[in-house]
């Protein structure tokens, strides 16, 4: 009888459910299911990364069968062999490719200028930090050149020009000529002479060939106000004037503006750019010490469009003006970390208020050491179903309160970052309160002696009060494990689609928790570092039940051993990135089991490892085709640092 075969169209269907590594997996049974895995919408916007060398360069004509795609390709330089991949680059893949990017690479503008011409349908150029390409000063200097490539990126959308030293405004105005069309230009970290030219000793003027001035970047924002939706400003140390001057640029309209790290900016200069901007959808005003209260109150009041913002490490800005915030009706994603005076109670003001009020999906509060309890129970419960995103790193007083709130009111979290909460323990994980001392009949009974301060001097006959933090907390035992099993209530388990989940330095939780609450088929990021108490029974559990981990954090855990690595490594066949610093109990026995059941591993740290050698690491290198970094700080000096 013949064995009967799916229509090609139900295969497809089927794996629309898979993971994009599963779905590669699958391609390599059969014919049919190749050709399955090679449909349309699974080609869609696929970028792919690779280095440029000879091997690469059958990679390239292969990938002319895709429709459309984008290259990152790093370490090019003038070599022939680079040449090469940039020829076949133009040659095969041309017309169909829609985004290009060269990190890390050091080319010539000769070998730039024969590709771009190719590149008629390019939508995204990143030339993020190539100085060779602008430090001559000549590039697109000839008219022939510059005709050739204004042809081919007529129709290009974003540029970045991020990171370049040599950047000026005659290179500057040769290269955005050819890009008519632009919608999203970076210029972060470029130097910038907003004021004063350094060079000239006066008032900046235009047409410098030593850097960019703020004329000629008002210049091309008229030209292009009609495209222009997205401009990135980050640490080019931006004045509150220049910044006004651009806020006021008539017919500008901005969606999306990046100001990470502009330090001289005030709160009047973004009272200016709010009014004047008030269509921004996006906002990052992170690292921006000087601004205070003002500002936030200033985007509650105008930026009513809002949808991204970010205040991060902005240290003078407290609670005021937060509760503004939260009646931003279209407010997703909001970024407070490390802004060291925020309580967050504004912002359970503002959550309670009338509707509209903002659906917050991504929140950040980090190191807000001022958070507490009841303040992560009031959001949980406000935020319910809408937040995805819940970073409250270094938030220090936080306890296993919090933990029970997430997991109650939070089931559609994805990513959940609790590193440094050093009062979470086991309790917490599980959902269960811990029995207190004063619920034990011989606490009742105890003679506590008499009550003084501990500024009172010991005379010797009475024992010092004990402080919260000497006492440990309650082991669980295994008649608490079983009303575990038994209890209605909500543990960690009940964030079924956990995606990412840090729980660097809890150093109160074991293997109980561990081994009974991570149970996440999808999650694909994990970080257990700083837990001195697990071994190799939580990574064995870990392996058993997170399937799809690609990075896995295990530094600075002792009782971690290769036992434990053999038995769980050969169950996680999508880890890419493996970090084992400071764990004293692996050997290279370890660099012998990643290289027989890692074959996809692109990161590896066995830093301060005594028992892992130079020689083994060699070996791995060698044996393991995507491996891309090895960090080896060895105990005995040695400093060693393996980047493909």
């Amino acid at each position: 009888m013949e064995s009967l075969h799916l229509p090609s169209e139900i295969i497809t269907y089927i794996f629309s459910f898979l993971h994009v590594m599963d779905r590669k997996e699958a391609s390599l049974v059969c014919k049919s299911w190749y050709n399955a895995s090679q449909d349309y919408p699974f080609k869609r916007n696929l970028t792919f990364k690779f280095p440029a060398s000879s091997s690469s360069l059958g990679f390239i004509r292969g990938l002319a069968r895709h429709p459309r795609c984008g290259l990152v390709i790093s370490h090019l330089d003038g070599s022939s062999v680079s040449r090469q991949v940039l020829l076949e680059v133009g040659l095969h893949l041309g017309p169909r490719l829609d985004s290009l990017a060269l990190p890390g690479s050091s080319i010539t503008e000769s070998c730039l200028l024969e590709l771009l011409p190719r590149l008629t349908s390019l939508r995204k150029l990143d030339l993020q930090g190539l100085d060779s390409l602008f430090m001559s000063g000549a590039f697109l200097s000839r008219e022939e050149h510059r005709r050739k490539v204004y042809r081919a990126l007529l129709n290009l959308e974003e540029l970045n020009l991020s990171n370049l030293r040599y950047l000026s405004d005659l290179s500057f105005n040769r290269l955005t000529i050819c890009t008519p069309g632009l919608r999203r230009l970076s210029l972060s970290g470029c130097h910038i002479s907003f004021e004063f030219d350094p060079y000239r000793g006066c008032p900046v003027g235009s047409g410098s060939s030593a850097l960019v001035s703020l004329r000629n970047l008002l210049n091309l924002l008229q030209k292009q106000t009609s495209t222009l939706r997205s401009l990135d400003l980050s640490r080019t140390g931006i004045t509150p004037k220049s910044l006004r001057s651009i806020s006021k640029l008539r017919g500008l309209r901005l969606e999306e503006l990046n100001l990470h790290g502009c330090k001289e900016l005030t709160d009047y200069s973004i009272e200016i750019l709010c009014k004047y901007q008030s269509g921004l959808r996006m906002l990052d005003l992170s690292g921006c010490m000087e601004l205070s209260c003002r500002a936030v109150l200033a985007v509650g009041a105008e930026l009513k469009e809002l949808r991204v913002l970010s205040f991060s490490q902005d240290w003078k800005i407290t609670d005021k003006g937060l509760a503004e915030l939260m009646m931003l009706p279209h407010l997703r994603s909001l970024d407070l970390s490390e802004c060291l005076h925020v309580s967050g109670t504004e912002l359970v003001k503002g959550l309670s208020g009338p509707e509209p009020r903002a659906q917050v999906e991504t929140l950040s509060l980090r190191n807000c050491t001022y958070i507490r309890d009841s303040v992560v129970f009031s959001l949980a419960q406000l935020l319910g179903v809408h937040l995805r995103e819940l970073d409250l790193s270094s938030c220090v007083y936080l306890t296993d309160l919090s933990v029970r709130a997430i997991a109650t009111f939070l089931p559609a979290l994805l990513v959940l970052r609790l590193g440094w909460c050093k009062e979470i323990s086991d309790w917490g994980l599980l959902g269960m309160t811990e029995p207190t001392k004063h619920c034990q009949p011989s606490d009742r009974e105890e003679d506590k002696g008499p009550s003084f301060t501990r500024t009172f001097g010991n005379m010797g006959f009475f024992q010092p009060p004990s402080l919260p933090f000497q006492d440990k907390p309650r082991l669980v035992t295994d008649e608490d494990l079983e009303e575990f099993r038994d209890q209605q209530g909500a543990s960690l388990l009940a964030l079924r689609e956990l995606q990412v989940l840090e729980l660097t330095a809890c150093s109160k939780l074991t293997d109980t928790s561990i081994t009974q609450v991570l149970r996440f088929p999808e999650l694909q990021r994990l970080s257990l570092s700083m837990l001195p108490e697990i071994t190799d029974d939580s990574l064995v559990s870990v392996a058993l039940h997170c399937c799809s981990l690609t990075s896995l954090s295990l530094s600075h855990c002792p009782q971690i051993s290769d036992k434990g690595m053999a038995r769980a490594l050969p169950l996680l066949h999508r880890l890419q990135h493996l970090y084992l610093a400071c764990c004293n109990a692996i050997t290279n026995e370890t660099l012998s089991i990643i290289a027989l059941h890692c074959d996809r591993l692109r990161t590896l740290d066995v830093s301060m490892c005594k028992d892992i050698t130079v020689h083994q690491v060699d070996l791995l290198q060698s044996r393991l085709p995507f491996l891309e970094k090895v960090q080896c700080r060895f105990a005995n000096g040695a400093d060693f640092t393996m980047v493909l």
